[in-house]
C-alpha cells in the first residue's frame, strides 16, 4: 500500500512560539567575507564619486544598483552571470515602477499600496527562483523607499541610468573572482556535502543526533548537486571529478556504517584553494556512475508558474501585511511609512513559527540598531565623506554578522538605512530614531497579525504530495533493484530522484509543522517513508557495487582508502 494513502489526522494543537532560540547565535557562513567585501567594493566608487561631484543626494539611486553585489555568491560563475543579470534587471524594474508612481501621485495611501504589491511580487519571484540570500528584502527596501522620494517624470530616466551604471559595476564585482578560482563555488558546495556526510557517518546511523545529521547531510548533498547541475550542459573535467566526490558523499549517507569519515573530510579539505580535485579511484565512474547525472542535466527545469502556485499564501500574507503596516504608520502620522512596510516584508518565512522568529529578530535588531545610530551620528555629521564611510562600515558589518543571526545583522542594517536618508540632507536624529522605533514595532505587530490571519491551508496537502512523490520514487528504485540487470544510468537516476524526494519531503514536513491551526502533518507516515526510502537508497548503492554486500562480503569499490 502506498505510504501516501490519506488517513485521518488529529487537529493540530497550538504551538509555543520560540523566543530565546530565535536570538541564539550560530556559526558564521563559510563565505561571509565575500558578500561583505563585494558590497563595499560595489558601493564605494559610485558613492565617493558623487561626494567629489557634490551630488551625494543621488547616492540612493547608485546604491540601488550597487546592492545587487550581495546576490549569488553561492552560485557557480556560469549560473551567477545569469542570476546577477536578472537581479539587476529586477532591481531596475522595481525602481522604475516606484519612481514613476512617485512622479504621478503624492497620495501616500496609493504609494503604500503600490509598495505592498511590489513587495508581494518580489517575495514570490525570489522564493520561486531561490534567489538569495538576501532574497527579496533588498529589492523591497529600495523600491519602497523610492516611492517616497520627490520625483518628476523627466528625472526618472536619469535616475534609472545611475542605478543601471552602478548595477553593471556590481555585476563586474560579483564576477571578478572567476578568473582566479573558476570552480570555487562548486568546490565549496562539494566540500560542504562531504563534511556533512562525514558528520553523519560519524554517528554510524545511530544515536540521538543522527536524524538531524542525516537531514542536514542530505540537504548539503542536494545543494551540491544543484550547484553542479546549474553549470551547463557540458561539464568540464573538474566538475566531473567533483560530481564523483558528491557521489561518494551519497554513498556514505546510504550506508554510514561502511563509510570512512576521515577520508571524506580529507577530500573536503583538499578542495580548498585551487589545487587538483582529489580522485576517488573509482573504476566504475566513467562506465556508468554519472550517466544519471548526464540525464538529469539534460532535463529541462520546471516552468516558473508551477513554482509560483504553492507560494500564493505567502504572497497574500506579504501584500496584506505590508499594506496594513504602511496604513497603520500613516494613521500614526509618521512620515516614512515604507519603514513599517519593509519591516513587515522582512518577516514572512515558510511558516508561522519561522515568521514569529524573524519578527523577534527584527525588533531586537532594529531597536539595538537605533541606539548604535545615536552613538555614530555625530561622526557621520562631520561631512559627506564621513557619512559615506560610515555607510560602508555598516554595509560590511551587516554582511559579516547576519550569518550568525538575522538580528545581529540588522543591528548594522538599521543605522545604515537611517544614514541613507541623510544623503539628501540633514535629518534631526531624534525624529529619525523615534520614527524608526515606532515603525519597527508597527510593522512587526501588523505584519505578524496578517501572517496569522492568512493561513496556509495547502501545507498539509503539500505533505501528502511529497509523501506520494517519495513513495513513487522508492517503488521505482525497488522495481529496478528487483530486475536481473538494471541499467547503470537508470539505477543512478532512480537513486538521485529518491534522494531528492526525501530531501523535499523533510523540508515540506518541517514547513507544515510550523503552521498554526492546521491539521497536523502525518509525522509517523513521514518518518516511515524516510526510513524505507533510506533503506532503498542503501540497497541501490550496494547493487551498484559501491559498497560491500553484507551477505557475500564482495566489494568492487569501498569508501575506505
Amino acid at each position: 500500500m502506498s505510504s501516501a494513502t490519506s488517513t485521518p489526522t488529529a487537529p493540530q494543537a497550538v504551538r509555543r512560539l520560540p523566543l530565546a532560540a530565535a536570538l541564539r547565535l550560530g556559526r558564521p557562513s563559510d563565505i561571509w567575507f565575500k558578500p561583505a567585501l563585494s558590497v563595499v567594493a560595489a558601493v564605494a566608487p559610485p558613492s565617493l564619486l558623487l561626494v567629489a561631484l557634490g551630488r551625494l543626494d543621488l547616492a540612493m539611486y547608485t546604491m540601488a544598483g550597487s546592492l545587487c553585489a550581495l546576490y549569488a555568491h553561492n552560485r557557480p560563475y556560469a549560473a551567477r552571470a545569469r542570476v546577477l543579470a536578472w537581479v539587476v534587471l529586477g532591481m531596475l524594474g522595481g525602481l522604475a515602477v516606484s519612481l514613476v508612481a512617485a512622479s504621478l501621485t503624492g497620495n501616500a495611501v496609493v504609494l503604500v499600496t503600490v509598495g505592498a504589491v511590489l513587495a508581494a511580487v518580489q517575495k514570490a519571484l525570489c522564493d520561486a527562483t531561490r534567489v538569495g540570500p538576501p532574497g527579496h528584502v533588498i529589492l523591497t527596501f529600495v523600491s519602497s523607499a523610492s516611492l517616497f522620494v520627490p520625483q518628476t517624470l523627466g528625472q526618472v530616466p536619469g535616475h534609472l541610468a545611475l542605478a543601471a551604471a552602478a548595477g553593471v559595476w556590481a555585476y563586474l564585482v560579483g564576477m571578478a573572482p572567476a578568473p582566479l578560482r573558476p570552480h570555487g563555488p562548486e568546490r565549496r558546495a562539494t566540500a560542504q556535502a562531504l563534511n556533512a556526510a562525514a558528520a553523519y557517518a560519524g554517528t554510524s546511523g545511530a544515536g540521538d543526533g543522527h536524524p538531524a545529521a542525516r537531514t542536514a547531510a542530505y540537504a548539503a548533498v542536494q545543494a551540491a548537486w544543484q550547484s553542479l547541475l546549474s553549470t551547463g550542459d557540458r561539464p568540464s573535467a573538474t566538475r566531473r571529478a567533483l560530481e564523483r566526490l558528491v557521489v561518494r558523499a551519497e554513498v556514505a549517507l546510504a550506508a554510514p556504517a561502511d563509510a570512512d569519515p576521515e577520508r571524506l573530510r580529507a577530500w573536503a579539505g583538499a578542495l580548498r584553494g585551487t589545487g587538483a580535485v582529489p580522485r576517488t579511484e573509482d573504476p566504475r565512474a566513467d562506465a556508468g556512475e554519472l550517466l544519471g547525472v548526464a540525464a538529469e542535466r539534460a532535463t529541462p527545469p520546471r516552468p516558473l508558474w508551477t513554482r509560483l502556485g504553492p507560494l500564493t499564501p505567502i504572497a497574500v500574507r506579504t501584500a496584506l501585511g505590508c499594506a496594513l503596516a504602511g496604513y497603520a504608520s500613516l494613521a500614526l502620522g509618521i512620515g516614512r511609512p515604507y519603514w513599517a512596510l519593509v519591516t513587515a516584508a522582512s518577516l514572512y518565512q515558510a511558516n508561522i513559527t519561522l515568521t514569529w522568529s524573524r519578527a523577534v529578530q527584527r525588533v531586537v535588531g532594529n531597536l539595538a540598531g537605533v541606539l548604535l545610530f545615536a552613538a555614530v551620528v555625530p561622526v557621520a555629521h562631520l561631512g559627506p565623506l564621513a557619512l559615506v564611510l560610515c555607510c560602508l562600515l555598516f554595509n560590511f558589518g551587516a554582511e559579516a554578522l547576519i550569518g550568525r543571526n538575522y538580528w545581529l545583522g540588522t543591528v548594522c542594517v538599521t543605522p545604515l538605512a537611517l544614514l541613507v536618508t541623510e544623503f539628501a540632507g540633514y535629518q534631526p536624529p531624534g525624529d529619525l530614531i523615534t520614527e524608526r522605533a515606532v515603525d519597527t514595532l508597527v510593522g512587526a505587530l501588523v505584519g505578524f497579525a496578517a501572517a496569522v490571519a492568512v493561513t496556509n491551508r495547502r501545507a498539509g496537502d503539500r505533505v501528502e504530495r511529497a509523501l506520494t512523490t517519495a513513495d513513487r520514487a522508492r517503488e521505482h528504485a525497488a522495481r529496478l533493484l528487483a530486475g536481473p540487470r538494471p541499467a547503470p544510468a537508470a539505477l543512478d537516476a532512480a537513486r538521485r530522484d529518491l534522494a531528492a524526494a526525501l530531501v523535499d519531503l523533510r523540508a515540506t514536513a518541517d514547513a507544515a509543522s510550523g503552521e498554526w491551526w492546521q491539521r497536523a502533518p502525518a509525522q509517523e507516515r513521514v518518518v516511515l517513508a524516510e526510513q524505507s526510502g533510506h533503506r532503498t537508497l542503501a540497497a541501490t548503492v550496494r547493487r551498484q557495487g559501491l559498497l560491500p554486500d553484507p551477505g557475500t562480503g564482495t566489494n568492487t569499490e569501498d569508501v575506505r582508502p
